[in-house]
């Protein structure tokens, strides 16, 4: 049941923007890329008789299914208030559930599998769990949905990492009842004392619940396996893998970072049919001594693992990665769901920060085609690299990209430690046809696509500025003066592009 592995190394227009839809994934050491990005989930009902399935199984089964789950979720958080009644926070950190409150979790877990049942998804579990005197630590991969939690009934209620802020709601309970392993984000060696109690709770000689992690960190569309992440390695000690599979027709459960929210995820899987999901424990991995020293190591041979046992290749996307994809698509920056493509291209190309022909500036021309694109960056037309950097900007396959498109989202990326402040004015310095300022047009451009404001409020800055200065053409200087008598846009000259969130609430 054992097995030991070794380390071995494997629109194009302002206007067109918003028409960008690409699903990318690429290892930038190849030279035969295969762009599929494991953040993207595109999900619609096109099918016409799709549509009238849903519409009837809304009114007719939809009701039905969500008022049962309800009952059973309601009668799972009642069973936890009882095996959870005179225990402490302190008690639930410091010693394993014993007698009867752990029995109790044997029927929690059958009322979980329930509600999964009542929604019409059947679990099919291939393989063997281990003890936990086997492997202290399960990794499940790939990380795709919230409805990846089933695995916590399947599992007999493992422990999980959880934020310490996550947890006063109505799933608390639940989540408290499998003494899961707490994470506080304010704290500033949140990260150390998280691999701390990790450590500690896999090596205990006491008899706690399995640890359960997901090592990707985050979700994704299950195209690949991303880098695993190191804390559930450290510990040093075996783990099982265990691989989630979810064979259906239409992927109604996939939550990534771009594409479909809970409600429109639950509802279109609540009213399929049937839905299925599989859970496969792989052979104990027992760590060499080599992996036991480097935890990096480790995870990328468990990877390979569950690589080869799921079909997918692996890919060296990180949990940062999504952050930036985020951040982008806060901001509603031009072509923001290949931003991470866009990087990994330019990487593997060469080009660098100091690229002179990648800086900001005002330009005579700004519709290229491949050869010029080239030309503009000083790069071979034959590089295949080139050739699926230049296509990222040009979906529709019309052969010209706005060039300035492509300086926006690189100046994005060498920004992302600066203050917001700093890529607004780049902006202006790409798309400026003039020295005066902008246009009425380009100006909500650029505040559309880099500070992610609503329109109506663009609207009312244009105006006032606009006021102001008694001039149609804005300059960066004048947004600059307007948006420092603002409370709202204060923190744009202090903080980096991670407070374009809260510019969505102006």
């Amino acid at each position: 049941m054992t097995e030991n592995h070794q380390f071995s190394s494997q629109d194009t227009s302002v206007v067109g923007i918003e028409k960008h839809q690409r699903n990318t994934n690429m290892d930038p050491k190849s030279e035969n890329l295969h762009l599929i990005n494991p953040f993207v989930h595109k999900m619609e009902l096109i099918d016409p008789l799709d549509k009238v399935k849903t519409a009837v199984f809304t009114v007719l089964l939809l009701p039905f299914r969500v008022f049962v789950i309800c009952l059973l979720l309601l009668l799972a958080w009642f069973l936890a208030c009882i095996g959870l009644y005179g225990l402490t926070e302190e008690d639930l950190r410091s010693r394993p559930m014993k007698g009867w409150r752990r029995f109790l979790k044997n029927i929690i877990c059958l009322v979980g599998r329930c509600s999964y049942l009542a929604g019409g998804m059947s679990i099919r579990v291939i393989g063997s769990r281990c003890s936990r005197d086997e492997a202290p630590i399960l990794v499940a991969a790939p990380h795709t949905s919230f409805l990846d939690s089933v695995i916590v009934y399947v599992t007999n209620m493992s422990s999980v990492i959880v934020r310490k802020e996550s947890m006063d709601n109505y799933v608390g309970k639940l989540i408290n009842y499998t003494q899961p392993i707490y994470v506080w984000r304010d704290d500033p060696n949140s990260r150390q004392n998280t691999i701390k109690a990790i450590k500690e709770r896999a090596n205990s000689p006491e008899d706690w619940p399995q640890i359960i992690i997901f090592p990707e960190g985050t979700c994704t569309n299950r195209s690949c396996l991303i880098t695993f992440k190191n804390g559930a390695f450290y510990p040093g000690v075996p783990i099982q893998p265990v691989c989630i599979r979810y064979p259906n027709v239409r992927d109604t459960v996939t939550w990534t970072w771009d594409g479909p929210g809970v409600l429109k995820l639950l509802w279109l899987t609540l009213t399929q049919v049937h839905s299925a999901c599989e859970i496969e424990f792989l052979p104990i991995y027992v760590p060499s001594q080599e992996e036991k020293e480097n935890a990096k190591l480790y995870a990328h041979n468990v990877r390979n693992v569950m690589s080869k046992a799921l079909g997918l290749p692996i890919s060296d996307y990180t949990y940062d990665d999504c952050k930036i994809l985020t951040r982008a698509k806060e901001m509603n920056l031009p072509f923001a769901s290949s931003i991470i493509d866009i990087e990994k291209l330019r990487k593997s190309i060469g080009l660098k920060e100091t690229n002179i022909d990648e800086k900001p500036v005002m330009l005579p021309k700004y519709e290229l085609d491949y050869i010029e694109f080239c030309q503009k960056l000083e790069i071979p037309q034959n590089h295949s690299h080139a050739r699926k950097l230049f296509s990222l900007f040009d979906p529709e396959s019309s052969g010209v990209i706005d060039f300035r498109n492509y300086l926006l989202c690189t100046q994005f990326l060498m920004k992302l430690n600066q203050p917001l402040i700093d890529l607004v004015k780049s902006a202006f310095e790409i798309y400026q046809n003039d020295s005066n300022g902008v246009s009425c047009e380009i100006f909500y451009f650029i505040i559309r696509h880099t500070l992610g404001v609503p329109d109506e409020v663009i609207h009312l800055i244009y105006s006032q500025i606009a006021k102001q200065s008694s001039q149609e053409l804005i300059t960066f200087d004048d947004f600059a003066k307007y948006a420092r008598g603002k409370a709202e846009f204060s923190k744009i000259f202090t903080e980096n592009v991670d407070s374009c969130e809260k510019l969505k609430q102006v």
